[in-house]
């Protein structure tokens, strides 16, 4: 109806008003098409960004220490709480062990240490300034040579 409008008014108008009156049905036209598209490429792009995530989740799962639980309670016939509770008390007495400033090696998996970094000096990257960095601790690991042959 507003087309049928526009072109009994672009008809009985005079010519300079023909013209402006001409643009605006091929604006509504344009933006009706720009309309469809979207619509059409909107299910295309959700059907994308799915395929990634599922692409990126099999790709590099993530192994959580409930995924390692569950299967040692698998292996072992261990009920999966009873496995959780072994898992987390490793890790908690492998963060004790480092507290206290011991190594810790794991046959076939590597060592974990604490290491001290001396205090420095660094810069600010946005203003070029230069700043103190504090003396700090972290933990390194070196993985076992079985470790890198296997991978």
């Amino acid at each position: 109806m507003a087309k049928a409008a526009t072109k009994t008014a672009a008809k009985k108008a005079p010519a300079r008003n023909a013209a402006a009156s001409e643009k605006a049905p091929a604006k509504a036209t344009a933006t009706k098409a720009a309309k469809k598209t979207t619509k059409a490429a909107a299910p295309k792009a959700t059907a994308k960004v799915a395929a990634k995530k599922a692409a990126a989740a099999s790709a590099s799962p993530t192994l959580t220490l409930r995924h390692i639980a569950e299967q040692l309670s698998e292996a072992h016939e261990l009920p999966k709480r009873q496995a959780n509770e072994l898992l987390t008390q490793l890790v908690e007495n492998i963060t004790r062990s480092l507290k206290k400033g011991e190594k810790i090696r794991l046959t076939g998996l590597g060592i974990l240490q604490v290491r001290k970094r001396a205090a420095r000096t660094g810069r600010n990257p946005q203003t070029g300034e230069s700043i103190k960095i504090k003396a700090s601790k972290k933990i390194a690991f070196r993985p076992a040579k079985e470790l890198k042959e296997s991978i």
